[in-house]
């Protein structure tokens, strides 16, 4: 007599899709203030500065996002 034990998980249970929704509201209200949220701010005004003439007065609205969100 062969005898099979049973999975511990059951492969056609899975997790609600609101898992992943909670999970990234978690994290975004961890980082909230924090400058990872400001990081894209910044590099978008750092490459923009480098464009002659005009790059330092696009920079200056980025620059204020960044000062904002941190």
């Amino acid at each position: 007599m062969q005898t099979t034990l049973a999975p511990l998980v059951d492969p056609l249970v899975t997790r609600p899709p609101s898992v992943p929704l909670v999970i990234t509201a978690i994290l975004l209200v961890a980082l909230s203030g924090c400058s990872v949220l400001a990081a894209p701010c910044r590099i978008s005004a750092a490459v923009v500065k480098t464009v002659p003439v005009v790059g330092k007065v696009v920079a200056v609205p980025l620059d204020a996002c960044a000062d904002i969100i941190d």
